[in-house]
């Protein structure tokens, strides 16, 4: 297993429908072991093989258990099926902040649907089938979203929106080729490994500044 850099905004492979897993080998294997190791040293919640480079329709998640969801898991060639329909509601500025390993240390509030369905195989072939809710179906629909080339910072409407294109050209977050090493650059969430468990909040939607 390896670390692997993680691709930020201006990377075309994030802005790209990824392509669909045709066969499963060792080095999608690989791939998914790595991403759990990459995922894990950047204290996300979830992961896309794109953030890591790759076009291909897989993504990882881990989180701590509540025994509400599944805590652990990875899905190659998923297809995600909305159970109702977002709210048509300005998001709130706390309960519904997302982050994301590829927009290095914002976050911003966006409204999800609660409830969906995603189906899809594990790494040994074994067919997924599960039902999400709540934050756990947030961090579902945010890695489903990667897989068509669509982050979150996308979805942002109004002055979210605003604020975000404001962050973007101050940041530079346009410019193609950049990537960030975890465990060896600076974190730029401001995450520590010491306080690691404070930062993974559980899925109860009271806390949605973690980063996937």
């Amino acid at each position: 297993m390896s670390i692997r850099p993680i691709t930020v905004y201006g990377e075309p492979v994030l802005h790209t429908r990824a392509a669909e897993v045709e066969v499963i080998d060792d080095s999608i294997r690989a791939l998914v072991e790595d991403m759990y190791e990459t995922q894990e040293a950047a204290h996300g919640v979830g992961l896309a093989a794109p953030q890591v480079g790759v076009g291909l329709r897989v993504f990882t998640w881990t989180f701590p258990d509540t025994g509400a969801a599944p805590n652990i898991g990875h899905v190659i060639n998923p297809v995600l099926t909305y159970l109702d329909k977002a709210p048509q509601t300005d998001p709130h500025k706390d309960d519904d902040v997302e982050g994301c390993l590829s927009v290095p240390g914002l976050g911003f509030p966006l409204v999800r649907s609660s409830h969906v369905r995603l189906t899809g195989q594990d790494v040994t072939g074994e067919r997924i089938d599960v039902e999400a809710r709540g934050w756990f179906a947030r961090i579902m629909q945010h890695e489903y979203d990667h897989l068509n080339g669509t982050l979150y910072v996308n979805r942002l409407e109004g002055k979210w929106q605003r604020r975000w294109k404001r962050a973007q050209r101050a940041e530079r977050l346009n410019v193609p080729g950049v990537t960030w090493l975890p465990g060896t650059d600076e974190d730029p969430f401001g995450h520590d490994a010491d306080d690691h468990a404070d930062h993974e909040h559980g899925p109860d939607g009271d806390h949605g500044d973690d980063e996937a």
